[in-house]
């Protein structure tokens, strides 16, 4: 029998993520019983947790109410869809005014911004929060990355065929791998902590030279970056460079891959493709048994032959398209992620436990793409003029 829907001020949905190969839960049992206590009412689709490690019991002794997948009465009296990803098709069961708060990938995205503009929706990309102070605790772009940083050397290490540290046995001396990291983010700097500590030598290379003190505090050596058309950084990620800058930082990467054992890509720059700094030529120095770990796949990646979610062998290298690896981690990640979104609605919602959005207050002004069906970056699509793309 389907038990009663209790509706009081402010309802948040949880729902089961619509992509198939998507382990994580917007939401855990340990943030919906904060929200609870600030009377905020949560609604949890069965085995929405389950696969990253959270069963239904915990949600409804958390304070939860469980609802059947897909519960059209429950979506349309949602006022907020906390999701990782897209909702996919229960989309249209939303009510208007309804607040959207996910991964949504925005640039680009016209069936999204359709969608937002015709039901009269809100919306925050949680890809767009600013970094500042006030949002660290909010920041689910670190909280995965990290993730992402770490798996992908354990993926590196379970692939190559050498040990990662430096072994002294009665059969000789093993010398310990050599692994460059491309980027320095916080994905490339998880990334040397995980290679550092299985005893790897590591170098990294990063477009900002400001990055080099975190690289070398974690025992990485730093190479600095080519000095003509320095691209620095902006909000906190790096900006796009020129041609000419990459072509001169393919040419520098090329002398330290010949010794190289593993290589981790990590360089990407927001709304754009990431920048292609491993040739097919470049790769082919790398000696047969060598692994690349792509985590720059989903934008193009930073390696020509990465192909996303799979393995390519390329003469004897193996080229890894790491597309979704916080997912492989989903346990930790759901909670990661879950304490994010629960400090972004503890401060969107008031002691009254109404929820305020507020477009001009610097915390939401970049992400909150829209209010109410109203589009506020229209800059994320780009504009069609005589049939011609227009790029902003």
């Amino acid at each position: 029998m389907k038990s009663k829907l209790v509706l009081p001020m402010l309802t948040v949905l949880v729902p089961r993520e619509a992509e198939r190969d998507e382990t994580r839960v917007a939401s855990t049992p340990e943030v919906i019983k904060r929200l609870a206590k600030r009377g905020i009412t949560c609604l949890v689709e069965r085995g929405a947790g389950l696969a990253s490690g959270f069963p239904d019991e915990g949600y409804a002794e958390a304070g939860a109410q469980l609802l059947e997948p897909g519960d059209r009465e429950a979506w349309s009296h949602a006022q907020v869809l906390l999701t990782v990803g897209n909702p996919g098709e229960n989309f249209h069961h939303l009510k208007e005014g309804t607040l959207l708060i996910g991964q949504l990938a925005p640039h680009g995205n016209q069936a999204l911004m359709g969608q937002l503009e015709n039901r009269g929706l809100s919306a925050i990309a949680l890809e767009l929060l600013p970094r500042i102070s006030r949002a660290q605790s909010m920041d689910v772009l670190s909280s995965q990355a990290n993730i992402a940083g770490y798996k992908a050397v354990l993926l590196a290490a379970a692939q190559l065929d050498r040990f990662m540290p430096m072994l002294m046995t009665a059969a000789g001396t093993v010398q310990p791998a050599r692994v460059l990291v491309i980027g320095a983010g916080v994905a490339g700097l998880q990334a040397v902590a995980t290679a550092r500590r299985l005893g790897a030598l590591v170098k990294v290379s990063d477009v900002r030279a400001a990055a080099r003190e975190q690289v070398e505090s974690l025992g990485a050596r730093f190479i600095e970056p080519p000095e003509r058309g320095t691209p620095g950084e902006q909000g906190g990620y790096a900006k796009e460079a020129t041609a000419a800058f990459l072509e001169a930082q393919r040419q520098q990467l090329a002398e330290h891959l010949l010794d190289c054992d593993i290589v981790i890509c990590t360089a990407q720059v927001p709304g754009r493709p990431a920048p292609l700094l491993l040739t097919r030529e470049l790769t082919g120095l790398l000696r047969p048994g060598a692994v690349v770990v792509d985590l720059a796949v989903a934008q193009g990646g930073n390696c020509e032959l990465s192909v996303a979610g799979e393995t390519v062998n390329h003469n004897g290298v193996l080229v890894i398209g790491a597309d979704r690896l916080p997912a492989s981690v989903a346990h930790h990640a759901s909670s990661l992620y879950s304490r994010n979104l629960g400090a972004l609605l503890e401060v969107l919602v008031t002691k009254e436990g109404e929820l305020c959005l507020d477009p001009k207050d610097p915390l939401l002004e970049p992400c909150l793409i829209s209010l109410k069906g109203q589009l506020l970056k229209p800059e994320l699509v780009p504009a069609l003029s005589n049939g011609q793309e227009v790029t902003p």
